[in-house]
């Protein structure tokens, strides 16, 4: 198939932003995009996404959702860029964070805001050596704001799983601990929609990934095939699941 040039496919998307009848279709269509260009590893079109909606944002009718959306790509980037395009990475975290600003000003409890930007701080210890303990503090302090206001949203318990996980050593209390809240997480994002238009829908498919590669960690590959294959079947150009599941097939 022939993909459209980039500053083509970003005026549709323009276009399609600006003419959209319903705002809730609108945050639907952009958490596919985004999703999907982070899962396919398309740092193109991410890029092309981010711009195209830091142009709706100056035309100065953007709300909270679409700078919900637009911190989110930011944070996509940032994981697709990795230490290897840390020039693109920061940016991109420092922008995710300050796009959630206003948003948390204006409601202050918002349960993904908050867990979206302490995901965003907490990457960016990586980058900022003399600042990593205050953004290591501020990422902890949001996550466990976002925790006690939603115990049983399955992002924040997978975020909170990844960060425990990161910092515990293997085989400790911490670790084993770490290890429950991301199969709990996955257990409730099975019972939650991934295709939900107002509220946000990712985490689903990284979820499955990692509960897969912690198990196979763990010696049990059966159990890691089975939630690497959900992984795939709620998303099927995810690069990293494919690549961890034939790793496993074929060590």
């Amino acid at each position: 198939m022939v993909r459209a040039p980039l500053h083509f496919t970003s005026f549709l998307l323009l276009l399609c932003l600006a003419a959209a009848p319903a705002h809730a279709q609108r945050g639907g269509d952009l958490q596919a995009q985004i999703l999907y260009a982070f899962q396919s590893e398309d740092l193109n079109q991410l890029t092309g996404l981010i711009q195209t909606l830091k142009t709706q944002e100056q035309t100065g009718t953007a709300d909270s959702a679409l700078r919900y959306h637009l911190a989110h790509a930011d944070y996509r980037l940032a994981l697709l860029s990795g230490e290897e395009r840390r020039r693109n990475a920061e940016p991109a975290l420092n922008e995710c964070i300050d796009q959630l600003k206003p948003v948390l000003e204006k409601d202050a409890d918002s349960v993904e805001a908050l867990a979206l930007q302490s995901a965003c701080y907490s990457n960016l210890v990586k980058y900022k050596k003399f600042e990593a303990v205050l953004y290591r503090t501020r990422a902890a302090d949001r996550l466990r704001t976002a925790f006690m206001l939603a115990p049983k949203n399955p992002r924040v318990l997978y975020l909170s799983a990844i960060d425990a996980m990161a910092r515990a050593k293997p085989g400790s209390p911490e670790s084993g601990l770490a290890f429950e809240q991301l199969q709990l997480s996955a257990q409730l994002f099975e019972q939650s929609s991934a295709t939900t238009i107002d509220t946000p829908g990712w985490g689903h498919a990284e979820a499955y990934l990692e509960l897969g590669r912690q198990l196979e960690m763990r010696g049990d590959v059966l159990g890691a095939r089975n939630w690497i294959e959900k992984a795939l079947i709620m998303a099927p150009d995810y690069k990293a699941a494919r690549r961890q599941l034939a790793a496993l097939v074929h060590p």
